[in-house]
């Protein structure tokens, strides 16, 4: 079940990378003919991406507030994370109960018999995906003939090697064995990639994954949820380092917030990525492993060699707030910068995310009540329209035909007006006309060589900038043209209103792209295609959590958007999506009085 909850959703360069290795499983150097079709037929898996750039990966948003950031001077906590759909890998609402020892309740993973988000009746958590590199790889310097040994200080060493045979369906719907040799050393297996990794005959690859042996998840999550206060719940992080790829953030009863990265973090200081790092640039820590001394460090507070120990990663306790949209921890607090990690964990300085800035800009309001926590979550602001959306509209009136790339003129008139008359926001309705119009712009925009905004990102003032788009650039304006006869080769209308193509087993679903500068993520494709090819909806907004810790209990709202249950002819499927479409929430009780006096209990014992 650890390994399960690993792979279920990495993040950054670690979860990409992991994806990559099932789709590429080593079988044995590459011929030279297979390398070059590989090369010709598939990108660089994980390069990494500019700010704001497309990516549905799993993801998330967490807000912990303190006392001086709520009305009632208690703790709050909005959990929103952003994962698969898919029916194998849904969150599931459950409340656990062991009297006198254990009382939570939240939502999990299929298969995990633990809360992973949640609160029991003093302290409220979530999680977001961390920025941490939880997956390393190392290069490999082979013995000149022996594809299958390599070089450590000049030493030679050989791979193991084992032979797995499994039974493979058939298109006629039989099995028949088949077998691989897969080939590792004691760091791991080796990769397969007649591409940039390329196995040949004098250098292979090897992927090391820190959480490979964690089984130390299930007894994490209960630590957590037996924790009280903030200083048991970083106690309980500290004991266990168990969290396989995520942060945490917290507010207890007290009114304190928290936020965490302490997790199992490969042991690369920024000296060792320095003087050990080779390429090629993948967005992947590569280490030359010809060499010892390149290999994971440790420290003395780690309990697992190879592992950074939880003082060198970053934590921060605030009485106001603390937030994560998967940037690195940087700009937890913009009053509080944290700072001093290792580069493996995160940068800093850097460009935050749409998504980061307009989440920041949310929790600055403060003086939060449980409902206005999910008014803010469900406002649908998109960041990318406030800041320039006023300026296209400018721009495109001024100049109803504009140049596309290719030069042939493009009457633009139609998609201005729905630009003028769109309310800039995920919401759906008649006024959701020129969501999808704008997502497909911001898609596309982000084009080498174009001066997106007027004012650049200013590591002064990270939370605020870049801004003011700058619709004079006349790639930008070649872009727009550009979008128009996208829309019109798809057969789709430019006012064509978000109801028509995110929608849930018929119900309309508000949100969107997290690369536009959505908090509510809802991640449909950008690029325009024909309506019946938009499809499920693939990820975004799934559990989402609002709770108050006070000193009478807690009070908690939620809404599981996509349902209790994947059978599709249950009620449960659909009846919390259609909540979800009219902004409504699911109170829970938690007390057993509370508990029994709801009118529809029923209780099976088993």
């Amino acid at each position: 079940m650890a390994a399960a909850y690993q792979v279920a959703g990495l993040t950054g360069a670690s979860r990409c990378w992991r994806r990559w290795w099932r789709r590429n499983r080593q079988r044995g150097p590459a011929s030279a003919a297979a390398t070059a079709r590989f090369r010709a037929a598939t990108p660089l898996p994980c390069r990494a991406s500019p700010p704001g750039a497309a990516d549905d990966r799993p993801a998330s948003n967490g807000f912990a507030l303190g006392r001086h950031s709520t009305a009632n001077g208690t703790g709050m906590v909005l959990g929103n994370p952003h994962f698969d759909w898919a029916d194998d890998w849904r969150f599931y609402q459950h409340h656990l109960t062991i009297p006198g020892r254990l009382n939570v309740s939240g939502a999990g993973l299929a298969g995990l018999p633990v809360v992973n988000i949640g609160h029991n009746d003093r302290l409220g958590w979530t999680h977001t995906a961390s920025e941490a590199h939880t997956v390393t790889a190392s290069r490999l310097t082979l013995v000149p003939g022996d594809p299958t040994s390599y070089l450590v200080d000049g030493r030679p060493h050989r791979m193991t090697a084992d032979q797995v045979t499994v039974q493979v369906r058939q298109p006629d719907g039989t099995t028949t064995p088949v077998t691989r040799t897969l080939h590792r050393t004691p760091d791991g297996p080796l990769v397969e990639d007649p591409g940039p990794l390329q196995w040949t005959t004098t250098t292979a690859y090897v992927l090391r994954d820190a959480n490979a042996d964690n089984l130390r998840v299930i007894d994490q999550w209960l630590a957590i949820a037996r924790a009280r206060t903030i200083k048991d719940l970083h106690a309980a992080l500290v004991r266990h380092q168990g969290l396989p790829w995520v942060n945490t953030l917290a507010a207890d009863s007290t009114g304190t917030s928290y936020y965490s990265d302490v997790q199992v973090v490969p042991h690369v200081t920024d000296e060792q990525r320095a003087r050990c790092g080779v390429g090629p640039d993948l967005g992947l820590v590569i280490l030359d492993g010809s060499r010892s001394d390149c290999g994971w460090g440790t420290d003395p507070d780690a309990l697992v060699p190879g592992r950074f120990g939880p003082k060198r990663l970053p934590s921060l306790v605030r009485t106001d707030h603390v937030s994560n949209m998967n940037d690195s921890p940087w700009l937890t607090n913009p009053a509080a910068p944290l700072t001093g990690y290792p580069s493996i964990v995160g940068d800093v300085g850097t460009e935050r995310s749409p998504r980061t800035r307009l989440g920041l800009d949310m929790i600055a309001a403060g003086n939060f009540t449980l409902s206005t926590v999910g008014d803010s979550m469900f406002g649908n602001r998109n960041l990318t329209a406030e800041q320039g959306r006023a300026a296209v509209v400018a721009m495109c009136r001024a100049n109803p035909t504009l140049p596309a790339t290719d030069g042939r003129p493009v009457d633009v008139r139609r998609a201005c007006a729905t630009l003028d008359t769109w309310s800039g926001t995920g919401d759906t309705g008649e006024r959701s006309r020129g969501a999808v119009l704008w997502r497909a712009f911001a898609e596309r925009v982000r084009r080498p060589g174009i001066v997106l905004w007027k004012v650049p990102f200013d590591p002064a003032d990270p939370a605020r900038t870049p801004r003011d788009l700058n619709a004079d650039d006349p790639g930008l304006r070649r872009v727009f043209a550009d979008t128009v006869l996208a829309f019109a080769a798809a057969g789709l209308p430019v006012d064509v209103p978000l109801d028509a193509v995110q929608r849930y087993e018929g119900i309309p679903v508000h949100g969107c792209r997290g690369p536009e500068g959505c908090f509510n993520v809802i991640s449909v494709p950008g690029t325009p295609r024909p309506l019946d090819e938009f499809g499920a909806i693939p990820h975004g907004t799934s559990f989402v959590m609002a709770v108050e810790l006070t000193a009478h209990g807690p009070r908690m709202r939620s809404v599981l958007v996509y349902g209790q249950s994947a059978n599709r002819s249950s009620v449960h499927h659909t009846d919390q999506a259609r909540l979800y479409a009219s902004k409504k929430w699911v109170t829970a009780a938690f007390t057993e009085r509370e508990i029994a006096a709801d009118p529809a209990l029923t209780v099976h014992r088993l």
